[in-house]
């Protein structure tokens, strides 16, 4: 426990001294240039739930101050993944564009303060002027320009009279720190560009460690919470405030930046794996982008429940992802409707059964663990459809299913023994099971105390539903993903991380199965109806989202 809520006890070790006189409020500042993965979701928890817990606000606010690679589609996109998860911060949505001239106004007060020049070296050359970590940097040749002077070009700049990348701002600190940071950082760069809501008014931008402390100034955040790598960039959000005078600046706290095993959350990586053609878009269901875990089916109380069994960590950690399919078969496996689906068919002919087209209907539960779910009737026929994998003609040891002579029970319906099995001439595939049924042992109706090892699932062959069924695998071969710095993940992905299974049979409730239903397939797992593939053409698209125990194996 010492470990699970060290954020929430310093904040309230500090909050005791009274540092703040205003609200206690946190943020989030998504950069809308991709789309938010678990990851993010862990960030955003820690800061919803910390503001909750101390009667706060929680801000949301892009961090757009590039134009280069955001878009509107992805402000949409945060806002309802976001609202999605649970964690609506309401009317504290802001941008960080909004604020421009406040922050081009503090860059001029800094410039007149000494703490800040127009630097003309090229990136490389800043580069290596920086130094490294055992070698202390070098002094721009511009560092000591006249205030004057460096307020007439920061002007120009602003004005538009430079290309691209031909000058910059930088904060004039210490080029012999210890820290990286503090080496005369960028605080601004030209860039002629359209930016998505303020068009062709700025053709300079701020860099985030600049505009971040202004930002959080502005809208009276106490608290920047981010994970660890920010941690040396502390100095220099201290820094911003010191400079500028702010009464009663923001903290910033660092918590441990979550991992999960076999998942790629890079923005740059996951770019790579979804451009490259590796998945079907951002919302891929293998992805660990919320859209994609949406669409496979995960829920948002799977996911915080997932985030609280984590609890705060202080450093890089890395997560076993079973640990939220866990989360989410908890939810699931109480809370959805079973029904019986068969994947590969084979035909099945029970040769005493009365031919009767209008099917005799069975009572089935629901769901077994869950009687306040109630039954359904499900149609039985002379004619069903078993799998495959639930027959075989020379049965291996420990094989209780279907086999020649052997006898079954079918779920909620009758004990079926197997006379003859009927082959393809040309293949020797078996093709039909001709079996008999014992009337006396239909389901719920007391049948002597007989009993069978086996029980299967089936469908009625005149009343089926098509469906085609996406079994889903991890998307990296390795429990860690690679580099990528190539670009090519031709042999980290996993080629078997999805299998479609066309025409899958499935019992007639499904039929009115809706875009996001969860339902329990018997014996295969918990399946998503796939709204982005759902109803096209009349079709039916279920996604598996985990199986019914704890492996990634497909079902057998």
């Amino acid at each position: 426990m010492e470990n699970e809520h060290f954020l929430s006890r310093l904040i309230m070790d500090e909050l005791e001294r009274g540092p703040f006189a205003r609200r206690m409020c946190t943020r989030f500042p998504p950069e809308p240039n991709g789309y938010l993965h678990i990851g993010s979701a862990y960030a955003i928890h820690t800061n919803y739930t910390t503001a909750e817990r101390f009667g706060g606000k929680f801000h949301l606010r892009f961090d757009d101050t590039n134009p280069l690679k955001e878009d509107l589609e992805y402000v949409h996109a945060i806002i309802e993944d976001i609202k999605w998860l649970g964690y609506d911060p309401g009317g504290h949505i802001y941008y960080g564009s909004d604020y421009s001239d406040a922050i081009y106004n503090a860059a001029v007060s800094l410039i007149k303060r000494g703490k800040a020049y127009v630097c003309e070296l090229t990136p490389d050359e800043i580069k290596d002027y920086r130094g490294t970590l055992t070698e202390p940097g070098r002094n721009s040749p511009y560092r000591d320009r006249s205030v004057e002077e460096n307020l007439r070009v920061f002007e120009a700049m602003k004005k538009g009279s430079y290309p691209t990348s031909s000058k910059v701002l930088r904060a004039k600190i210490d080029m012999a720190s210890p820290n990286l940071n503090l080496r005369d950082p960028v605080l601004y760069r030209i860039i002629h560009a359209e930016h998505y809501r303020t068009g062709n008014i700025w053709c300079i931008y701020p860099m985030y460690d600049f505009a971040h402390p202004i930002q959080d100034a502005i809208e009276g955040v106490t608290y920047s919470l981010c994970s660890i790598e920010f941690k040396d960039h502390r100095p220099l959000y201290e820094w911003v405030f010191q400079e500028l005078e702010i009464p009663e600046p923001p903290r910033q706290r660092e918590f441990g930046r979550l991992s999960l095993t076999g998942v790629v959350t890079s923005k740059r990586f996951l770019r790579q794996i979804v451009e490259g053609g590796y998945v079907d878009g951002w919302d891929d269901p293998r992805l660990p982008t919320l859209r994609g875990l949406r669409r496979r089916g995960y829920t948002p109380a799977s996911i915080r429940r997932f985030i609280e069994e984590i609890g705060s960590i202080r450093t890089q950690s890395t997560v076993d992802i079973s640990l939220l399919d866990h989360s989410l078969r908890q939810e699931l496996k109480a809370s959805t409707i079973s029904v019986m689906a068969v994947l590969r068919p084979l035909k099945v002919v029970i040769m005493n059964y009365p031919e009767t087209t209008a099917g005799e209907l069975l009572s089935i539960e629901n769901n077994t663990e869950n009687e306040g779910l109630g039954r359904r009737e499900v149609p039985f026929s002379r004619t069903i459809y078993i799998e495959k994998d639930d027959f075989m003609e020379e049965p291996a040891k420990g094989f209780h299913r279907l086999v020649p002579g052997g006898e079954v029970r079918l779920k909620g319906a009758y004990f079926i023994r197997c006379e003859e099995a009927v082959k393809d001439q040309e293949t020797g595939e078996i093709i039909e099971l001709r079996c008999t049924y014992d009337p006396l042992t239909k389901s719920g109706s007391g049948f002597a105390g007989r009993k069978v090892k086996g029980t299967i699932h089936w469908v009625s062959a005149a009343h089926t539903v098509k469906a085609d069924v996406h079994l889903y695998d991890k998307l990296l071969k390795s429990e860690s993903a690679p580099s990528g710095e190539d670009g090519s993940w031709d042999e980290a992905v996993n080629p078997d991380s999805l299998v479609i299974v066309k025409d899958a049979l499935l019992e007639p409730s499904a039929r009115d199965a809706q875009p996001e239903d969860k339902v329990q397939f018997f014996r295969h797992g918990f399946f998503c109806v796939d709204k982005k593939h759902s109803g096209r053409e009349g079709g039916l698209v279920f996604n598996r989202i985990v199986p019914l125990k704890d492996t990634w194996n497909k079902p057998s």
